[in-house]
């Protein structure tokens, strides 16, 4: 099982509502997505964090996450929601069963 973890920085016209929004379309546009299995987003609490957001994708493997990023709902997602919005971001990947091999995830 892999996690995509995505931490973003946002481009200063990015207004808290707008943030709201981001998290619901994240919520609504991906899990529609069949290799996803699960999925979180979540804001920044602590304003003196350096990230403002975050998305965590849970696949089976690699193999399907590369199939993810094929779907034309990932897609659009990253061209309507992520590219406009983003200043910066950190993709952070993780297998997260025990005793598994990573090069055979």
């Amino acid at each position: 099982m892999i996690a995509r973890l995505t931490l973003f920085t946002l481009k200063p016209e990015v207004t808290p509502e707008r943030l709201e929004e981001m998290m619901w379309i994240t919520r609504t546009t991906l899990l529609k997505i069949p290799e996803v299995l699960s999925l979180r987003t979540g804001k920044r609490v602590n304003p003196g964090d350096p990230w403002d957001w975050f998305v965590m994708i849970e696949i089976e493997s690699l193999d399907k996450f590369a199939i993810c990023q094929d779907d034309p709902q990932y897609f659009k997602y990253l061209k309507e929601v992520v590219q406009p919005t983003e200043n910066s971001q950190q993709v952070l990947t993780f297998e997260m069963e025990p005793r598994k091999d990573v090069k055979y995830s």
